[in-house]
């Protein structure tokens, strides 16, 4: 589904399941359902709402046109600075610097990766040794414990 709202804002719908694969990887999406916004070189993950309400209210104050290099005019000071001295780079070495913080991105996620497996281990060591203590536990007369307070209780009801 794609609806063009003027030239300030496009909602699309996009299955990451199917053709539409590349265009998530590329955009970092890894989770459904997963909401962007901004410019399309450039998208923001949104982390609002998903009430019709927020939708809207969200909509009313950031779908508008951005800064960006398209859009220099409505800049502050700072960013037309920050976009003019990347537009004085060659192509070349803007590539490099894109490319520079792309691998701190993968090593970001790597890093990230690593360690989720290693608490999924420590999980699963936990886990197993919670659910042997828990057997000896019961096998050490736990059960029987507690049917005799049973016991006792039900024999105390039934004198009184």
């Amino acid at each position: 589904m794609k609806r063009n709202f003027g030239e300030s804002a496009l909602v699309a719908d996009v299955d990451c399941t199917a053709d539409g694969k590349p265009l998530c990887d590329a955009n970092g999406v890894k989770g459904y359902p997963t909401l962007k916004w901004g410019d399309p070189d450039n998208l923001e993950d949104y982390d609002g709402g998903r009430t019709l309400k927020d939708l809207v209210k969200f909509s009313k104050k950031n779908l508008k046109p951005l800064c960006s290099p398209k859009n220099l005019d409505i800049c502050d000071d700072e960013k037309k600075a920050e976009i003019n001295k990347m537009l004085a780079l060659s192509k070349e070495e803007l590539d490099k610097m894109i490319e520079e913080k792309e691998e701190l991105l993968e090593n970001a996620e790597a890093l990230f990766k690593e360690k989720v497996d290693e608490l999924q281990k420590t999980y699963e060591k936990l886990q197993a040794d919670k659910e042997k203590t828990e057997a000896e536990i019961k096998a050490s007369g736990l059960g029987m414990m507690k049917s005799v307070r049973a016991f006792m209780d039900q024999k105390t009801k039934d004198e009184l």
